[in-house]
């Protein structure tokens, strides 16, 4: 029996954070977006740990990061590859500087909250077995506890992890290295008194140590002598075997209420689009998850495609808007693997090894090189190849920008709060109007793309900005630029004509 049979302007697969946030923007710019999630119940455990500094400020530009904020705890340190010598996050040229301590679970919660808010419709319970695309769209067949289920739709978006089925049905390739370190993780109760806490090197391998909620702890070991068989699962005996070869003792651990492990392996895609079938998040790069970037990498996948596909499905889109995306996205992706590959190797036991870690501690110590590193773990230095450009913004993260307008103070933030586009005026004068009703006289609908005339004080030399649904600037003048045909080329470049 077929208990689902539906049209669709989007297919989401997988109900993690970056597909909740994904079907969230694609319904903040009106488009029909179901969500098919295999779990029937979101996880109880927790892989990511934390937020970065320019999730944060993604999160804020919807309103949102307030939720997350409530009741957890900010970090203003992170750490590279275990080094003794902190991350200092506090540095950062961000309106968040700090790393928010928020579970995994507690993510998922609110973005599917936020979703439902937002009117995506939720299928959990619902596995895909089948995914064909032809000329016309998609057709996407699975099974559910209610019977099978058939949704056809423009667009499927594969958020579906690491093995993604949405991946293989396109048949993007996905090139990498396979797992040559693997990591034990269990979520136990440790006997032991004072156990060690974060990192530690020995010459065996590393444990890590964190306290959890309710008299739990997260213990992992990193091992660089063996291998798992792919398909098997941990067991405590084998973590706690793996306690006493790196650290000397298994600390008591008892009682695990989530037992997983991983590797090293890191892969990513060729492209993150194949016509109708697209990916993010792990179902477009894998990597080993040190410095808690997996999952703020994806965030941001889905912060940039959203507005993209909502512009296709709309009509509106540019010729290549939408490969924009893969274009704009993979180059982030690859720095990810590139870092994550570097600390491992810092984190090598073998004893040549230390030297360099002892060098790489005493660069750290440099102010430039240590906000060199906290920008690269946060992404707050993710620039877009935008083309030519005559100033430095174009490109970049827009910033919070201190607004006064029509008497009363605002962030930039807040004027992207509803998902457009935003001309913003600083300039007084009459050539930026000039350019958004040319351009807007060439729309059907000029509602992708508002003008917001203010003043701020803190930029005075700065006199117009277009920023993206996402955030990130496509235009950007001084009081002496050209301030019709900038913004004019650049609506029409981003925000497309009749």
């Amino acid at each position: 029996m077929t208990r689902y049979h539906h049209d669709h302007e989007v297919v989401v697969v997988g109900g993690g954070p970056v597909g909740m946030l994904l079907s969230a923007e694609l319904r903040l710019a009106g488009v029909d977006v179901v969500l098919v999630e295999r779990l029937a119940e979101r996880s109880p455990h927790s892989k990511a740990f934390g937020l970065h500094a320019r999730s944060l400020e993604v999160l804020d530009r919807r309103g949102l990061v307030g939720r997350f904020r409530e009741g957890a705890r900010s970090w203003a340190n992170g750490h590279f590859a275990g080094l003794p010598e902190w991350v200092d996050f506090s540095v950062l040229d961000s309106s968040h500087p700090y790393a928010l301590l928020v579970q995994q679970t507690r993510t998922e919660e609110l973005l599917e909250a936020h979703a439902l808010e937002s009117g995506v419709r939720i299928l959990r319970g619902h596995e895909v077995t089948s995914i064909e695309q032809d000329d016309g769209g998609v057709t996407v067949t699975g099974t559910s506890a209610g019977g099978d289920f058939v949704a056809r739709a423009r667009y499927v978006v594969g958020c579906d992890g690491g093995s993604s089925p949405v991946r293989k049905a396109s048949g993007i390739g996905f090139p990498g290295t396979g797992g040559r370190v693997t990591a034990r993780l269990g979520d136990v109760v440790l006997t032991a008194e004072n156990p060690p806490m974060g990192m530690e090197r020995t010459e065996r391998g590393l444990l890590f140590c964190v306290p959890l909620e309710d008299g739990y702890h997260r213990i992992a070991t990193f091992d660089f002598a063996a291998t798992k068989d792919q398909g098997e699962e941990l067991t405590l005996d084998e973590l706690t075997a793996s306690m006493r070869d790196i650290w000397g003792t298994d600390l008591g651990a008892h009682d695990p209420r989530w037992l997983s492990w991983f590797t090293d392996s890191a892969r990513l895609a060729d492209t993150y689009r194949d016509g109708r079938l697209l990916i993010a998040g792990d179902a477009a790069h894998v990597h080993f998850p040190v410095g808690g970037q997996g999952l703020n990498l994806g965030l941001q996948d889905a912060f940039n495609l959203g507005w993209k596909l909502a512009a296709e499905v709309h009509g509106w889109a540019p010729d290549d808007l939408l490969d924009t995306y893969s274009a704009e996205r993979r180059v982030p992706a690859a720095r990810v693997l590139a870092n994550t590959r570097a600390q491992i190797a810092l984190m090598n036991p073998d004893s040549d090894v230390t030297a360099l870690r002892d060098l790489f501690t005493a660069l750290m110590r440099l102010d430039q090189v240590n906000l060199h590193i906290a920008e690269m773990l946060t992404g707050v230095d993710v620039t877009y190849d935008l083309g030519p450009a005559e100033h430095p913004l174009t490109g970049r993260f827009a910033h919070d920008l201190d607004l006064v307008g029509d008497g009363a103070p605002k962030r930039l933030s807040e004027l992207l709060h509803g998902g457009t586009g935003v001309l913003l005026d600083l300039s007084g004068g009459n050539a930026v109007t000039a350019a958004y009703e040319k351009w807007a006289a060439g729309v059907t609908d000029a509602s992708r793309l508002v003008r917001v005339s203010a003043t701020c004080p803190g930029e005075p030399e700065l006199a117009a900005l277009l920023v993206r649904p996402d955030g990130y600037v496509a235009w950007a003048g001084n009081r002496d630029a050209e301030l019709e045909a900038g913004p004019h080329a650049a609506a029409v470049r981003w925000f497309g004509t009749v």
